[in-house]
């Protein structure tokens, strides 16, 4: 793949950031944050974000933060807290500093106060339903809380009242007071506290308040400095709140939110509340099973973190969303493998070959290059025998028109060994094939200078006598496209297990280590499953791209 095909597509936000640093708008450097809330595992979409946010304070020499936006302390956990940090770290990103939204409950708190000392907000004790009720429609204004124009020094002491613990659940908020007949829905009064009473991962038990995502957002940026708050196109009619926020309180060089499109990827499920409902459901092994496009899944999987970051430059950041082809992502993965790891035969559907012409008893070792197009990596010794395994995909009783493989009477070349022709199909009583008989060339051997008749066709093979039997998990996509609803579904079929047929030297494979199985794709040792000398490979991607850059 060329340079000039790695480099960053379009960057509409960079574009704003060179003018605003052309203009003076910020007396310190360019600061981003990525902001999880820790209520599951990041996916490749967060990657995108990761990417984004840490690479922008890396191109201007600036700094990234990792803050947690946990607000909602119902759904969060310290176990995604970890594997954020994990996922963070794994993709080559170190953050400035650590943060919790929870760090600034105080100084949110004294905000609100603020609000409401300035007539912005107020004490709202009417329900949830009755608040929704009145908030009005796309084309109706929504009608004024009869609580609105409490005063001020009331509304203030029913805020600490509700800091107290002196209200329930649902009993009394706080709401911004702006414009209840605002087009933009998220301006019309929107609840800016709320009284909750649950533990909290970070802070415990010291609060039964809770500021609203919203609300806190902004504060946060604001506090820690942020210059450009980057967020997904989903946010953007949530900017008016975010910016009227900042001038309410007055806060000087406040942040500039800009939004940027989502990565939608095809044959796959994106939302963290589809993810999870598959692992409570078990339909998946669990949070990184190698189906899901959850970071910790795809590192399992055996994707790399240079093929994530390159996958991320070349689809750019645009405004408009658009769905990305799975096969985008695969060629990134498979053009990043291609020269990093050596190759091993292994058979996945074994059809035996019995060479009738070979030596009886005898074994030999052959020769054969770790690389195609890596001389560096060297070569490695392989047995071979009169019996081996070869792939029954790699055999056609009757051929198909310009099918150069074995077929009765045709000779191929063994890789790295001999030619062999088919003169005999063994079946069984049900009439499938079981064996082949064949002869070989002992003239032919790679690497004696041969320079006899051509073959158009080389498979690859195990020696039986000496193969280990492996296990292998293949994988079709986690989810297609329903025709009635063209929302993805699951399918409980993306899996496939196998016991395959590989190298005596495949069984010494290390939990985490790569290979290309030869004219079959590239694998890795699987992580979780793995134990010293019996490997699980998973399928990190195949051979072949139908992806056109």
């Amino acid at each position: 793949m060329a340079d000039e095909e790695r480099t960053m597509a379009g960057n509409f936000i960079h574009d704003i950031i060179d003018k605003d640093i052309e203009n003076g708008k910020y007396s310190h450097e360019i600061t981003t944050r990525f902001p999880p809330e820790p209520n599951g595992y990041l996916h490749i979409g967060h990657a995108k974000s990761i990417c984004l946010n840490f690479g922008t304070a890396k191109k201007y020499g600036g700094f990234c933060n990792l803050r947690y936006d946990d607000t909602n302390p119902v759904s969060e956990d310290e176990e995604f807290v970890d594997s954020i940090e994990n996922d963070v770290r794994w993709l080559g990103f170190e953050w400035h500093s650590r943060n919790f939204a929870s760090d600034y409950f105080p100084r949110m708190y004294e905000c609100c106060e603020t609000l409401i000392k300035k007539g912005l907000a107020y004490a709202d004790e009417q329900t949830g339903d009755q608040i929704r009720d009145t908030r009005g429609t796309l084309t109706e204004p929504g009608k004024e809380s009869p609580w609105r124009d409490r005063p001020w020094e009331e509304s203030l002491q029913i805020f600490h009242d509700m800091r107290d613990g002196k209200y329930a659940d649902g009993e009394m908020v706080i709401r911004a007071k702006i414009d209840m007949a605002s087009p933009n829905m998220n301006m019309r009064d929107p609840i800016i506290y709320r009284v909750l009473h649950a533990h909290h991962q970070h802070v415990g038990d010291k609060w039964c308040v809770y500021p609203m995502y919203d609300f806190a957002h902004p504060l946060e940026d604001a506090i820690e400095g942020i210059t450009h708050s980057l967020c997904t196109m989903e946010f953007e009619d949530h900017r008016p709140f975010y910016n009227w926020l900042l001038e309410a309180l007055e806060w000087p060089e406040a942040p500039q939110q800009i939004e940027f499109a989502k990565l939608n990827l095809s044959n796959t499920i994106m939302s963290k509340r589809n993810i999870k409902k598959l692992v409570t459901e078990g339909l998946v092994e669990g949070w990184d099973d190698p189906r899901l496009c959850t970071i910790a899944g795809i590192r399992r999987r055996g994707y790399t973190p240079e093929a994530i970051r390159a996958f991320c430059d070349a689809i750019g950041v645009a405004k408009a969303n658009s769905q990305i082809g799975m096969d985008k992502l695969e060629f990134f993965v498979r053009d990043d493998l291609k020269d990093k790891v050596e190759s091993r035969m292994v058979i996945l559907h074994p059809l035996k070959v019995t060479i009738t012409n070979y030596p009886e008893g005898q074994t030999e070792m052959l020769t054969i290059e770790n690389s195609a197009t890596v001389p560096e990596m060297g070569s490695r010794e392989v047995p071979f025998s009169g019996e081996i395994w070869v792939d029954r995909d790699d055999f056609m009783e009757i051929p198909a028109k310009k099918y150069f493989r074995l077929y009765p009477g045709n000779e191929v070349r063994l890789k790295g060994a001999y030619f062999i022709t088919c003169n005999e199909v063994i079946k069984d009583e049900n009439g499938e094939v079981v064996e082949l008989k064949c002869t070989y060339d002992p003239a032919t051997r790679s690497g004696s200078g041969f320079e006899g008749r051509k073959v158009k066709g080389t498979i690859h093979w195990v020696d039986a006598k000496t193969a280990v039997d492996v296990p292998v998990r293949q994988y079709g996509y986690l989810a297609y496209p329903n025709e009635e609803t063209g929302k993805n579904e699951f399918d409980p079929n993306s899996r496939t297990d196998l016991i395959v047929k590989a190298e005596p030297a495949l069984k010494d494979a290390k939990a985490g280590e790569r290979f290309q199985f030869f004219r079959c794709g590239y694998y890795i040792a699987d992580t979780v499953l793995s134990k010293p000398g019996e490997p699980v490979f998973n399928q990190i991607v195949d051979l072949k791209s139908s992806w056109k850059k």
